[in-house]
């Protein structure tokens, strides 16, 4: 088993009194990790997937539940989005069972935590779990082979089962494409045109980095600006890509209202394109050595909770700094290239606007900008 960074600080919760919840996309490994902190306990696991259990945690009153969980102090719910009404379940269970510590998975971002949210408020810590990260990739197969392995890591991307499976990585991002994004997507959405939401996830991948218009896709896609809006929501909060807004503090000419979208795994971003050539034959080696960096940053600062704001700069004369990033008053700009040879200067506005550090990233480097 890869070891998740996040493990002691679900472990750090056990018998605090609330619900642990575990959110993420399919396969990044929230049944492992989560039965791995409980290896050495007796707990009663109830999977969502099952229809027996899905009947019996839809609606229960407390003499049910009471019956199901019988003794245990650990109960283990994974796939909760199956369940309806499993907000109110877990509610039941948090407030009337006091000795057992619940743990809860769920892969819909946007469904499970519409079922939740107002039901477990204050009753719960909640973790987000993403594909592995760098520092758990590099601790687990070492320095040599990750530093072997990182052009195939722009490549087919960081989820469990692509990492351990060298030579299986197109089918298994080709399994994992099809039923996640074309199935659990569009049935926990609604989403009525599945053609709709291919289309839109293509034009999204061969934009990845750029900044993206609404009334382009619009167009492109010829439904209307809000559901353009809608369907990148839903692909946000279910960790398909995420958005990185424009960074300003109203200098005239900067950008301000814009967005970047990047994905939170290559490997799905060249699956939907269908694109799996050498970097050194590709057009896109920036971007996707860009959205590397950055998903990876996002994971880690999402793990350490440390606050931190992400953007990216730009001017209406094409200045543009790729990532930056603010915690406090303190500003952090940054700069992204795969060839370290490559000179980058801080632009001059931007220099003489703010005071902060700039870094150039390059693959001599990157190592301490994602760990």
């Amino acid at each position: 088993m890869i070891y998740r960074s996040i493990t002691e600080n679900i472990i750090s919760k056990i018998g605090k009194g609330k619900a642990i919840i575990l959110i993420g996309p399919r396969q990044v490994g929230k049944t492992t990790l989560l039965n791995a902190v409980l290896k050495d306990k007796n707990f009663l696991f109830l999977d969502g997937d099952d229809p027996t259990v899905r009947n019996l945690l839809t609606n229960p009153n407390t003499e049910t539940l009471k019956s199901i969980m019988g003794t245990h102090q650990f109960v283990f719910i994974d796939e909760a989005q199956r369940i309806e009404n499993i907000g109110l379940t877990l509610k039941i269970v948090t407030d009337q069972f006091k000795q057992i510590q619940l743990f809860v998975s769920g892969s819909s971002a946007f469904d499970i935590n519409n079922r939740i949210r107002e039901s477990l408020t204050g009753r719960k810590w909640e973790f987000n779990l993403f594909p592995i990260t760098w520092k758990e990739f590099e601790s687990y197969f070492g320095f040599l082979r990750s530093e072997q392995q990182l052009e195939l890591r722009l490549l087919y991307g960081m989820y469990p089962d692509v990492v351990v499976n060298t030579g299986e990585e197109f089918e298994i991002l080709k399994n994992l494409v099809n039923s996640y994004l074309y199935k659990d997507v569009l049935a926990y959405a609604g989403i009525r045109k599945p053609e709709i939401l291919e289309k839109l996830l293509q034009a999204l991948a061969l934009q990845m980095g750029s900044e993206v218009s609404y009334n382009e896709l619009s167009k492109l896609l010829r439904i209307d600006k809000n559901t353009v809006s809608s369907y990148i929501d839903i692909l946000e909060q279910s960790f398909v890509i995420f958005k990185l807004p424009s960074f300003s503090k109203n200098i005239r000419n900067e950008i301000k209202m814009n967005k970047k979208i990047y994905f939170y795994d290559n490997g799905i971003r060249n699956m939907i394109i269908g694109n799996f050539n050498a970097l050194d034959i590709r057009t896109d080696k920036g971007a996707l050595w860009e959205n590397f960096l950055i998903s990876e940053r996002f994971k880690i600062n999402s793990y350490n909770n440390v606050g931190v704001k992400s953007f990216f700069w730009r001017t209406t004369q094409q200045q543009e700094i790729d990532y930056v990033e603010t915690i406090a008053d303190e500003i952090n700009a940054y700069e992204f290239k795969w060839s370290s040879s490559k000179k980058v200067k801080l632009p001059k506005p931007f220099k003489e606007n703010y005071k902060g550090s700039f870094n150039l990233i390059t693959k001599s480097n990157f190592r301490d900008f994602i760990s």
